[in-house]
């Protein structure tokens, strides 16, 4: 079942506290943001709430944060959301849900990265932390990291509508970065763990740099490439170089070549989900515009940063 917004209040999440962990019922609760999936309330100074409401699937993603964070956010150097309590399915709110750490800064859709060469030291340094076997038991990607030739419906019809939207303007540069890494060779060393929904709104910063990353609700085991594409995303102009410079160990050419596909694909879905907010439509963010443009802006030009 979902939720809608307005089934979810300040009073709902009290009695939910009361019910479940009473020892937080009283802390300051207020709305911090309001996701695909889930609502996020800060609760006190150092604490948050993360109850699904505008998707199915977001119980189970809730579930395996909850399973699979605290494993993993040791070795993290970024802050990262770290799950505290799990609240059970009840009358009053028939869901899981999640109590988890507080991350300071703003997303970056809304204050992008300014500083190159330190962010993309940072951005290097999680994914090398991150970027690590996981075990036979990890979760796979929901329709996401697997071969690149795969998606070349989805990419079409990206590109299409984008162009038709007049979102993207040499829609044949677009096509040969794609095609280009749906050529290269598939990745065939271990699945390694992956964030798997590196967005601008999931990454944040503070004055200028990188400093932490939430929602792992994505979170998988697979080919490193689909992280790294957030590399062409998140980093201001000049950064790309330094952070596969950064990053270890250091990238073969052909898990290059697979990121920038994805890079592309993540670029154009950032560019109809701006468009959609420019219109007014649901779930529209007109932030994730200029991060998109600069990114395949990036990847279409000689030299390719």
């Amino acid at each position: 079942m979902t939720i809608t917004e307005s089934d979810i209040t300040e009073d709902l999440i009290r009695d939910l506290l009361r019910e479940q962990h009473p020892d937080l019922a009283e802390l300051p609760l207020k709305l911090g943001a309001l996701g695909w999936d889930n609502q996020l309330w800060r609760l006190g100074d150092d604490l948050a709430v993360r109850l699904p409401w505008a998707t199915e699937s977001a119980d189970a993603l809730l579930r395996k944060e909850y399973t699979w964070v605290p494993r993993l956010a040791p070795r993290l150097p970024l802050n990262v959301p770290v799950p505290q309590r799990l609240g059970q399915p009840s009358e009053r709110f028939p869901r899981p849900w999640l109590v988890t750490t507080w991350v300071p800064g703003e997303p970056a859709d809304r204050a992008p990265a300014t500083h190159p060469g330190n962010a993309a030291v940072a951005l290097a340094a999680f994914l090398t932390a991150l970027h690590r076997p996981a075990p036979d038991e990890a979760p796979a990607g929901r329709d996401r990291g697997g071969p690149l030739a795969d998606t070349a419906g989805h990419f079409d019809q990206a590109l299409s509508s984008a162009t038709g939207l007049g979102l993207v303007r040499d829609p044949d540069a677009v096509r040969a970065v794609w095609e280009d890494a749906a050529d290269a060779p598939e990745w065939t060393g271990p699945r390694l763990w992956l964030h798997g929904d590196l967005h601008p709104a999931n990454v944040l910063t503070t004055d200028g740099t990188i400093t932490g990353v939430i929602d792992f609700g994505d979170l998988f085991a697979g080919d490193p490439a689909f992280d790294l594409a957030a590399a062409w995303i998140l980093l201001p102009d000049g950064a790309v170089d330094a952070f596969h410079a950064a990053y270890m160990p250091s990238p073969e050419p052909a898990t290059l070549r697979r990121a920038r596909g994805w890079a592309v694909l993540r670029a154009l879905s950032c560019l109809h989900i701006a468009d959609a907010g420019v219109r007014g439509r649901p779930g529209g963010k007109p932030t994730w515009g200029p991060p998109a443009h600069a990114a395949l802006r990036r990847l279409t030009a000689p030299g390719h940063d």
